[in-house]
């Protein structure tokens, strides 16, 4: 017999008598019960603070108090009580103003605890905010902070009456631009107040016959399954049907995901990923899936999960890139093909630029040989992965999730489960971040089997821990580097060989494996180049996209390169950067110019920064703690590698205008980046902001602009809002020059519905305009980026000489994005990615799922951890081929930062540390060397 405790408590001033199961959680009952869903859940063990809720004056996380430990008559505070989209309280105004929100899955945490800290102490210093912010707990992946400090000291003036909170609908006058503005996103005021639904609220809202799915996944890494017996599991209460690779087969799916291999130098066609493991296959890593439970509720669905028995056959692991190509290593897939005689190697992408530097190299007065390693970085999202699908009105199978690129999601899963991509469609909800695991799709296959299993409606939602060792990481790179230089420390030529470690898929590994080479030196003169990047099979995590996506693993071995070469040399490392940088006219490794040059204006930009940093760490390090400044450049492109193109539509309404397209928002500002564009390329029409209305991320609704990832939808679905634009302001001008109303259009049989499309234009090193190329096989040489992104990286670190601890005190980027469409989110999308790089130099790591299986364990950074000084210093370059002489923004910043913190602990103690992360143990032993 359940018993269930009763209490009367006042949730946001109003009493409520709750009956709850006395070991059920405060944040579901806050969520589900009292139906607040401001509150979220994200870690579900009290490392986070998304659920952060005030009880009886006090900052509680509400996902680790069970009702039991609720007081009677207690007052509980969630984010519906602090204001509302039309009546902001203070903290809400300035977490607007000041961009201190970008997903905005965290924001109602931080403000619920924001709130309890101005209600202690009205006027806290900065670092007030963040040891209250550290100690509770708070955390976010997206801004780097800063500007959440900006907006609690900002909001405590308000509070103190000493600052007026400005009107946010008249931030912006007539006739200004919202383009190169700090307009603030449309959908910030929503995430403030708690009422922009993410997946798991959507999901409270879904018809009763709603199901909720467990995935069964065996913990191991590698094992043949022999029998799967799901027949006690199928009598548990509750349990409506357990799906099998069975149910996949006999809709006539081939149980298979398209891998986008790509490469004519690839063994594997892309479709050795399974949607689930049959009996009789084997399990290729931790985490594959053998049967779905799909029950009435997640409690029931987990006990019959749990019940699922499988048989397994434990097979040799391969867990690093060096095991898997040992000449006697087990083979992940016996049945694909090995590379140039390399086991379990199954593509390689050659590099050959100029002559052959070996000889150069043999001869130069400087040699640099050197091997590195980066990690596999998880990308350590606060929402998990979720998602729910059913039977749309026209009956096609919908699947609504974290989706970044729906269009294709749908015809990556559409075959292998027996459905015509017409009868697919696929939603992108409101997310909580991606950083690029989004790019597969992860769940989205799963929840379509089971409504096609089951006929109803079904959800979805991993814990954290599940989300952490079930979704892709970023893919290791083992890297053997050589470059010489002359007497006068000029490179002469580089060797690279890269070897990726991709997991046991190929999905998405061709691009990844091109960036070891189209990044390689990158920012440099180098005329003679040879290299090959080869792509293989573990049975570790399978690694997707990540933010940078192989820039981070490349430049952490180049840029650390160039900097014990620059020592070779004699030479500062700046100086021997700016000598060998690449100049107009200059190629890319790709045999491609740039569309720009602006690394000489942007060294000499920061120098004087450099100098004083330097002169900062010489007065302030002591035998205790030694200060360093490190440097690092790095490059990123702006479209996808090769042809790339975007579509978007506009149609003019009585009310104002609006945007059809596929520009997928995982908090980088997708809809100020429409909103911005449009806005601008209508000014002669005089649309404000907020008559713009966007239909976004449909594929019913909207049509395919391509995934959001490689930086592109500022640039290709951008370009395609402004032709759309080009063409109804065509068709609305009279021959006078002025524009037609609505109803005049309509009157005269004008059409108000355009199509705007682009397609990825540069030019060529002759000067002429085309589109971009795939690269060469053979060379690796060709036309594949239209724009690229530039930052120059400057760190400034402090490491206790006795523990090895290292703390990043100040963080300086000079970028060049192009002209910017909105600074509050290029501000925020630059802090975030140095957090990020940060966490990928010292903290984060995916290696043991044993271990690595919490945000904690795998080095989330918290607000402590990353530096309130963190200053950006934009260059503002126009691109030809970008809408207003824009470029994109989001993965620059987490190019090269971590390379620039490597070489800063070196300059502070004098400890090369050649493999990520840089722990304060390989720091200790480095030192010792």
């Amino acid at each position: 017999m359940q018993k269930y405790h009763v209490k009367t408590v006042r949730v946001n001033g109003i009493p409520n008598r709750v009956i709850a199961d006395p070991e059920e959680k405060l944040a579901k009952i806050i969520r589900n019960q009292l139906k607040l869903t401001g509150t979220k859940i994200g870690c579900d063990c009290g490392q986070c603070g998304v659920c952060n809720v005030i009880v009886d004056g006090k900052v509680v996380r509400s996902c680790i108090v069970p009702w039991k430990s609720v007081a009677e008559d207690a007052e509980i505070l969630t984010i519906e009580g602090i204001g509302t989209p039309t009546k902001l309280h203070a903290l809400q105004w300035a977490f607007i103003v000041h961009g201190g929100l970008q997903c905005g899955f965290c924001t109602p945490g931080f403000i619920m605890a924001s709130k309890a800290l101005l209600d202690e102490n009205p006027s806290p210093t900065r670092e007030d905010v963040r040891d209250w912010l550290q100690k509770h707990w708070t955390a976010c992946r997206c801004t780097g902070y800063k500007q959440i400090v900006d907006s609690v000291m900002d909001a405590a003036a308000v509070l103190r009456g000493e600052k007026e909170m400005e009107d946010l609908a008249k931030m912006l006058k007539p006739g200004d631009s919202v383009w190169g503005s700090r307009y603030p996103r449309p959908n910030a005021v929503y995430k403030v107040t708690g009422t922009w639904d993410f997946g798991d609220d959507a999901a409270t809202k879904l018809p009763e016959e709603v199901l909720f799915a467990v995935p069964v996944c065996p913990e191991t890494h590698h094992a043949k399954v022999k029998k799967i017996d799901i027949a006690a599991a199928e009598k548990m209460p509750g349990v409506a049907k357990i799906v099998t690779a069975g149910d996949i087969l006999a809709n006539k799916g081939t149980n298979r995901i398209r891998g986008q291999v790509g490469s004519p130098t690839a063994t594997t066609d892309g479709w050795e990923r399974r949607m689930i493991v049959e009996e009789g296959d084997k399990i290729r890593q931790w985490g594959e899936c053998v049967a779905i439970v799909c029950a009435a509720t997640e409690k029931q669905a987990r006990e019959a999960a749990a019940a699922v028995k499988v048989e397994l056959e434990e097979l040799p692991v391969l867990l690093h890139v060096k095991d898997a190509m040992k000449p006697d290593a087990p083979k992940v897939y016996d049945e694909i093909e090995e590379i140039d005689g390399i086991r379990n190697c199954f593509n390689k992408r050659p590099l050959i630029k100029g002559n052959d530097p070996k000889a150069a190299i043999d001869k130069a007065a400087h040699i640099l040989e050197e091997e590195f390693y980066s990690s596999r970085q998880p990308h350590l999202t606060l929402e998990t992965d979720c998602g729910f699908g059913y039977y749309d009105e026209e009956g096609r199978l919908t699947v609504q999730t974290k989706s970044i690129c729906v269009y294709r999601h749908l015809l990556m899963i559409s075959r292998g489960l027996g459905l015509a991509p017409s009868k697919l469609r696929v939603i992108q909800n409101n997310m909580g971040a991606s950083f690029g695991y989004k790019v597969a799709p992860t769940n989205e296959h799963l929840i379509a089997a089971c409504v096609l299993a089951t006929g109803r409606p079904v959800y979805m939602r991993l814990n954290m821990k599940e989300h952490i060792v079930r979704t892709p990481k970023r893919s290791p790179f083992l890297m053997k580097i050589r470059i010489g230089a002359n007497e006068n420390g000029k490179i002469v030529g580089a060797e690279h060989t890269w070897y990726v470690d991709h997991g046991p898929y190929s999905e998405s590994s061709q691009d990844l494996t091109n960036k070891g080479g189209q990044f390689f030196l990158a920012p440099y003169h180098v005329d003679d180049l040879r290299g090959c990047g080869y792509t293989f099979f573990t049975n570790h995590r399978w690694c997707g996209a990540f933010r940078a996506y192989g820039a981070p693993q490349t430049y952490w071995g180049c840029e650390t390169a160039i900097d014990m070469l620059a020592e070779k040399c004699g030479m500062d490392p700046l100086d021997f950067r700016e000598k060998n940088l690449i100049r107009p006219g200059d190629t890319f490794p790709s045999g491609q110019k740039s569309e720009v040059y602006p690394l000489q204006a942007m060294i000499t930009r920061i120098r004087p920064y450099y100098n004083i940093a330097k002169k900062r760490a010489a007065a302030l390090s002591t035998a205790e703690v030694k200060r360093g400044v490190g440097i690092a450049i790095g490059i990123y492109n702006s479209n996808d590698d090769g042809p790339d193109d975007a579509t978007s539509n506009i149609e003019l309404t009585r009310d104002g205008v609006i945007l059809y397209n596929t520009w997928e928002d995982h908090g980088q500002g997708a809809d100020i980046g429409c909103v911005g564009t449009a806005h601008e390329a209508l000014k002669p029409i005089g649309i404000r902001p907020e008559q713009i209305k966007l239909v976004l991320s449909d594929t019913a609704k909207a049509p395919n602009s391509g995934a959001a990832a490689a930086s592109r939808c500022q640039v290709m679905v951008g370009m395609a809002i402004v032709e759309s634009c080009r063409k109804l302001l065509d068709a609305m001008r009279r021959d006078d020059g002025t524009y037609r109303t609505y109803d005049e259009m309509i009157a005269e049989g004008i059409p108000t519905f355009y199509e705007g499309y682009w397609k990825a234009t540069l030019r060529n090193n002759e000067g002429e305009v085309q589109h971009c190329t795939d690269m060469d096989g053979a060379t690796g040489q060709g036309y594949p980026f239209a724009n690229h992104m530039f930052g120059i990286f400057l760190a400034e670190v402090a490491v206790e000489t006795k523990t090895g601890k290292t703390t990043v005190e100040k963080f300086t980027l000079c970028g060049d994005v192009g002209k910017i469409n909105n600074f509050l989110v290029v501000d925020g999308q630059q802090m975030g990615g140095i957090a990020q790089g940060i966490g990928l130099a010292i903290k984060e790591d995916f290696v043991d799922v044993k271990t690595h299986n919490n945000l904690l364990a795998c080095g989330l950074p918290y607000i402590k951890d990353i530096p309130d000084d963190i200053q950006l210093i934009h260059m503002e370059t126009p691109r030809e081929f970008g809408p207003f002489g824009a470029a994109g923004t989001g993965e620059m910043p987490l190019s090269a930062p971590h390379a620039a913190v490597g070489n800063a602990i070196y300059n502070a103690v004098g400890a090369r540390v050649k493999d990520l992360p840089i722990t304060p143990e390989k720091i200790l032993a480095a030192m010792k060397k």
